[in-house]
């Protein structure tokens, strides 16, 4: 393993105060892996909601680099690939309140799921009204009503945007939870791997993948996907990836979409560019307008090759919110 650390024990800790001497716009507790506007609720008009979000590091710039004006209040980071204790998340969300209320955007990792719950009955003892929704867009797994379901992947990035800017316009609470659930509801993703990630505590990769294999349906933790198969064009490999998409997702005929094509962490831009050229293809052919787009890392898996695409129905209402400026350390427009 050759990576830029300290020690594996170390990357978080030092990451975060690396992100603190980049960004003075955001104050960091690096031990605790807290981050949240510098301001915090003292510079927010009272009232106004506070959209958390937070998880297992190596998805960055997923949570905290989406902190700021038009997103997202605080992030809590927990070690690679591992859920914040609880007492983080509930000390981020009670510093965050503002007086209207926090929303937790988790992802659906059995881990994220106990320990954010936890928080929040933690924070509604002290008198802060927390709303949780849970992000599940990826196809690759099946919905079952046994198990954790499916995980979430790059369709948190939706949920923090758009509530993120529907908080910023001062709507209480419960609308703020409504538009997260209703873009988690027309969102669908799948991922595809062309090597697996490298975790620094481990120190070798997740899953043996040859040469000429491509791993169809993977998890942003490492996890090996569903389906292995020799290595494929990039035309072929987002028809299939488009394929397990709107197998879900049958009404996206004739309606617009936001569109994610997603960096994993090791795959350069240039090829992203491809299979965003692919994806317009495949999508016209099938009647489908991308009506807004992002390429590149947003939701990483530390080193891993290849990418995933995330599409979301999206009606008037879901694009005037992702228009709304926003201003991160990783996204930023319209200010």
């Amino acid at each position: 393993m050759k990576k830029l650390i300290n020690s594996p024990e170390s990357v978080v800790s030092d990451a975060l105060r690396g992100m603190a001497a980049a960004h003075p716009g955001l104050r960091v507790e690096a031990e605790k892996g807290i981050v949240t506007r510098a301001a915090g609720a003292a510079g927010e008009p009272a009232g106004k909601v506070a959209v958390l979000s937070g998880g297992g590091s190596g998805h960055e710039p997923l949570h905290a680099g989406f902190i700021g004006r038009g997103m997202l209040a605080a992030a809590v980071a927990g070690p690679v690939f591992t859920s914040p204790v609880p007492d983080n998340i509930a000390a981020a969300t009670c510093a965050v309140d503002a007086g209207a209320g926090v929303l937790h955007v988790v992802k659906n990792y059995t881990g994220d799921i106990l320990n954010f719950t936890m928080a929040a009955e933690d924070c509604e003892d002290e008198g802060v009204k927390v709303e949780q929704v849970v992000v599940d867009d990826d196809v690759a797994v099946a919905r079952t009503e046994h198990g954790p379901g499916r995980r979430g992947t790059g369709a948190t990035l939706f949920v923090e945007k758009i509530a993120g800017a529907l908080a910023e316009e001062g709507a209480p609470l419960a609308e703020v939870a409504a538009v997260a659930r209703k873009v988690n509801a027309n969102a669908r993703s799948y991922g595809v791997a062309l090597s697996s990630c490298t975790t620094p505590a481990k120190g070798s990769p997740n899953f043996a993948l040859g040469e000429d294999e491509i791993e169809l349906g993977i998890g942003i933790h490492g996890e090996p996907g569903r389906e292995r198969r020799k290595i494929m064009t990039a035309a072929e490999t987002a028809e299939a990836m488009l394929d397990a998409i709107l197998d879900d997702l049958p009404e996206a005929a004739g309606a617009p979409v936001i569109l994610l094509v997603n960096g994993l962490g090791g795959t350069p831009p240039v090829e992203l560019y491809i299979m965003r050229a692919e994806v317009e293809r495949v999508l016209g052919e099938r009647g489908i307008t991308v009506a807004r787009s992002l390429v590149g890392n947003y939701v990483t898996s530390l080193d891993m090759a290849g990418c995933t695409l995330t599409l979301c129905r999206a009606d008037e209402e879901l694009l005037r919110l992702w228009d709304a400026p926003v201003d991160t350390p990783s996204l930023r427009w319209g200010c």
